[in-house]
């Protein structure tokens, strides 16, 4: 029955039956309050009806005010509020009204923030810690050995980046040097990403899932890690759950784990419970990339993020590099990319990259792209991204944009009802379950955990009853290949955009022999225009559309770091200023953020309390009155309303 739970996570039962109240109470609201004994396993779907129809009773009872109280009281290690990552930066006070008066402006604001990464990585790479990171990598490499990526929301959309970028240099190395196979191994094999809700997770992060240790650990136990591998777990605030488990799983088996974060390491460790399990356990080594607060405060997809992909890539480069020393020629190594790439070299390549793309050239282009989004939103329009090689990195700040800023989310084909994506990310090259194989490199790895499996794992009744649909065959339900989609160009305006990076950009141009061009002038020619995203020295010769050029340099190395960093760089600001100028920013803070778990609750009782004046008590429970209130709301109009915003609102309007 515990082979899901590390020995230290099985809960213990006094009860006879494994079914009391008194069990229940320390943990509310789930299955595993009761817990279930082992003798009892076989009957798990009778005491799950019957603990899940009791708990379901219990809070049925329960009102907006008791569940507040609840959380102020008994949800402390989910209030977050002094961590720096959840705070406001300096620099950007005041960004939604400069994003008003000026785009640039605003723009230049949020790209100043950028100047806290360098200083952080530079002391990084030159520490003990780093260098056994690098050391590890190669002699899990030498081993034959799997590197695993783990994180959660961006952080887990990170994990399936750097296992994807490695995938794809070994796909297009072996179509270029075949026999290099026969020497170097499956490589690509070699690295594997875990993500908290499988890769279901990149549609939407699945509700909950980040809140549980459990899920990230039995998630790292079926990804098969073992004794001799690396777990590289990635997490944005040093107190996610689920990464955490994955930690514990590491531990475990006795992997060598390494624990990337952006928090002073003390003050996890003083404050939370479960970062302290892994701040203090000396069979983790801990990275603390500490940066302060965000552009937008607590949007951990920005800075946080950018400095973890650069850290994580740059001593993954590196230990690559170290394995390939003892089987390739200098002169092999070269050809690979490998020439001259070092931590030291690629920092200050990234600075450079800052310095460009602040340009006053570049951020005119850039203010191009937010002032003609935001009249396509307002217009009610709809904008459809189209890319090539980095659609992965495309498709993650799309999809992150909805709860960060609560817009509708990527829709599923058998979905009519919900509101379309004002944005949305295809393949115009592929049909969608061969998109989805591109994107990640691999067959995506979704969860199809049984309700048994949600038992094991402590989960809400809810869950058990109605377990989250997350497996492949819903995951392909959502077209991001080229076939036809009418929800793209039901609205007008409707806009089809391409976005190429680097020497892409020669895909585009006029009279070019171009299997992809081919492609996207067929798959937009239903849009009402088409448009151009290029960011690189390049840009498509005769191309007569509309079009904006991000000109920076793109330095090539192995896992393409700088084509990954500037796309990321690029739409996190575009993204980040767009809903600013549409109002969905107060200042520097997310204005319309979800409440979708208990991080999320507490930022959202922050935001009002902010925002509106009142404490943080009052603030709770107007809150959760609100939840209560939404669940008779029409899916649409809960799906796109904020219930932080609506609390606000309520609340200042009370006060008139």
């Amino acid at each position: 029955m515990n082979q899901c739970l590390p020995s230290e996570l099985t809960p213990m039962c006094k009860g006879v039956h494994g079914i009391t109240p008194e069990c229940g109470t320390p943990i509310r609201g789930h299955v595993w309050g009761a817990v279930i004994s082992r003798r009892l396993y076989a009957h798990v779907p009778v005491i799950v009806s019957v603990w899940c129809s009791f708990n379901a009773a219990c809070h049925a009872q329960e009102t907006p005010r008791e569940q507040a109280l609840h959380f102020i009281k008994n949800e402390t290690q989910f209030h977050l509020g002094y961590l720096p990552t959840e705070q406001s930066h300096p620099k950007t006070r005041g960004l939604s009204q400069a994003l008003q008066r000026d785009t640039a402006q605003g723009l230049r604001m949020l790209l100043s923030v950028d100047d806290d990464i360098a200083p952080v990585v530079k002391r990084v790479i030159v520490s003990a810690e780093f260098a056994k990171l690098r050391a590890a990598i190669k002699t899990a490499l030498d081993n034959n050995r799997t590197v695993y990526f783990s994180g959660c929301g961006a952080t887990g959309r990170l994990a399936i980046l750097l296992d994807a970028a490695n995938r794809r240099f070994w796909r297009e190395t072996s179509e270029r040097q075949p026999d290099l196979k026969g020497v170097c191994g499956d490589m690509a094999e070699r690295t594997c990403a875990v993500m908290t809700g499988g890769d279901f997770a990149l549609i939407r992060s699945v509700e909950m899932f980040e809140d549980y240790v459990t899920f990230g650990y039995h998630q790292m136990r079926q990804a098969g890690a073992k004794e001799g591998e690396v777990i590289v777990a990635i997490s944005e605030g040093g107190e996610t759950s689920s990464v955490i488990g994955t930690v514990l799983r590491g531990v475990d088996v006795k992997a060598n784990v390494f624990f990337l974060f952006n928090n002073p390491a003390g003050l996890l460790a003083k404050n939370l419970e479960r970062s302290r399990r892994v701040i203090e356990n000396d069979a983790v080594t801990k990275l603390a990339l500490c940066t302060g607060p965000m552009a937008v405060a607590g949007s951990t997809r920005m800075q946080a993020t950018t400095t973890e992909l650069l850290v994580a890539g740059m001593a993954f480069e590196a230990a690559l590099a170290d394995h390939l020393e003892g089987k390739l020629t200098a002169a092999q190594l070269i050809a690979l990319g490998f020439g001259g790439v070092t931590p030291e070299r690629t920092v200050a390549q990234f600075e450079t990259l800052l310095k460009q793309i602040r340009s006053d050239e570049n951020v005119a282009a850039l203010a191009q792209m937010v002032d003609g989004e935001v009249d396509l939103y307002t217009r009610k329009g709809r904008v459809t991204y189209f890319a090539n090689s980095y659609l992965l990195d495309i498709f993650t700040d799309t999809t992150e944009r909805s709860p960060t800023f609560k817009i509708p989310p990527f829709r599923s084909a058998l979905d009519t009802a919900s509101p379309a994506p004002w944005a949305f990310v295809k393949d115009p090259l592929r049909p969608t379950p061969e998109a989805w194989l591109r994107l990640v490199e691999h067959e995506p790895h979704c969860l199809d955990w049984t309700p048994d499996t949600y038992v094991q794992l402590k989960t809400p009744e809810k869950t058990v009853i109605s377990p989250p649909q997350i497996d492949r065959a819903r995951l392909h339900t959502y077209l991001i290949g080229n076939e036809s989609d009418a929800s793209r160009t039901e609205v007008h305006p409707n806009l089809a955009m391409a976005v190429l990076v680097g020497e892409e950009a020669t895909l585009l141009a006029e009279g070019a022999e171009s299997v992809w061009r081919s492609a996207f002038m067929t798959a937009s020619a239903p849009f009402d225009d088409r448009s151009l995203l290029a960011i690189g020295r390049q840009s498509p010769q005769g191309w007569k559309g509309k079009a904006v050029h991000v000109d920076v340099d793109v330095p090539v190395t192995p896992l393409n770091l700088f084509a990954h960093l500037a796309v990321k760089l690029a739409l996190n600001n575009v993204s980040s200023a767009t809903m600013g100028k549409m109002g969905r920013l107060n200042s520097n803070w997310m204005a319309h953020v979800d409440a979708s778990n208990k991080k999320l609750v507490d930022r959202s009782v922050r935001l009002i309390v902010e925002l509106s004046g009142a404490d943080y008590e009052t603030a709770c429970i107007a809150l959760f009155g609100s939840l209560e209130e939404m669940k008779g709301w029409s899916e649409a109009r809960r799906k796109t309303t904020s219930p932080a915003a609506y609390t606000v609102e309520k609340i200042l309007r009370g006060k008139k």
